[in-house]
């Protein structure tokens, strides 16, 4: 989508009444970097352009006072203007600071059709004299937004510790928002599963998540694998010492291995005296292969505990 039609599916979007405060201009705030901002009532006609733009995939001003477009992008004569280019219009004083941006839509004689938000306190196409214009910008030359993406930002929290974000499948899933919840309130910003510029700057410079010291010494509690590895260990030590122990009555294992076909058969090659010498070896090689594979898996499981990879 365009940073026009994203704008367009805005329309309607108002400031909350009282005290309370609408979500989605919070989040435009946010998304320019300026998470600071507590109220919706904080001119937000910037931010409103700005996070449209980055939504898009372009970088804006990321400042909230509307005449910092007007070195923005490239300039554009207003006979030539083309919806979705960006209007910088002068407030109090022309040579002041204070103004307004919007998105151009179309002209009307002596006024300027704008898509703005802060227009009477919502997102709404309004007309602005055009006396009161300060220049038109386009996207000519504005780099694309240094974002990342959604399988990138899932990386980076597994790297830095925040392994409750499960696979890096790109998808913002309920593992992905809490786990960009737990980072942003780590890192101070306001507590919304979204991925904006103030988000991924504290990715970059972020340190690895702290591990509790208690953590980092603990274990699992009741971890199936944990069981299963130490069940494991205690049969394979049964059958490896029972597998050598067999060596030690050789009538038995004779008494038994005669019993099979295949012993027979090594009979008649003259081979079964030196196979029925091998075979408990070769039991008690295996079961020490089985205890070896269960403290590896056990030994693991443990690691991830104290990394925070798993509960």
């Amino acid at each position: 989508m365009t940073a026009f039609e994203i704008a367009r599916s805005y329309i309607g979007t108002a400031e909350a009444p009282g005290p309370v405060n609408n979500p989605d201009i919070m989040d435009m705030y946010s998304s320019v970097g300026h998470d600071w901002v507590e109220h919706d009532s904080v001119a937000w006609c910037a931010a409103f352009v700005g996070h449209c733009l980055e939504q898009a995939g372009l970088r804006s001003t990321r400042r909230l006072t509307a005449r910092s477009y007007l070195d923005w992008g490239l300039p554009v004569d207003l006979d030539d203007a083309q919806e979705g280019d960006i209007v910088v219009f002068w407030r109090g004083r022309r040579d002041g600071w204070q103004g307004h941006v919007g998105f151009f839509v179309a002209r009307a004689g002596a006024s300027i059709e704008v898509l703005g938000g802060n227009q009477a306190d919502a997102v709404t196409i309004r007309r602005y004299a055009r006396a009161k214009l300060l220049g038109v910008r386009r996207a000519g030359n504005v780099a694309p937004a240094v974002a990342l993406s959604v399988r990138k930002v899932q990386t980076r929290l597994r790297a830095l510790g925040y392994h409750e974000v499960g696979a890096a499948d790109g998808v913002v899933g309920p593992r992905t928002r809490g786990a960009l919840l737990a980072f942003r309130d780590d890192a101070g910003l306001p507590p919304r599963p979204v991925i904006d510029v103030a988000l991924t700057e504290a990715l970059a410079r972020a340190a690895p998540r702290e591990i509790a010291p208690a953590r980092a010494q603990g274990m699992p509690e009741n971890s199936r694998i944990v069981t299963a590895a130490n069940a494991q260990i205690g049969l394979g030590l049964i059958g490896a010492v029972g597998s050598v122990g067999t060596q030690i009555a050789p009538a038995v294992a004779q008494a038994e291995g005669a019993q099979t076909l295949a012993v027979r058969a090594l009979a008649l090659l003259g081979l079964d005296g030196a196979v029925s010498a091998a075979l408990p070896w070769i039991g008690a090689a295996v079961f020490i292969g089985v205890i070896l594979y269960a403290v590896k898996a056990r030994t693991a499981r443990i690691e991830d505990h104290r990394t925070g990879r798993t509960p």
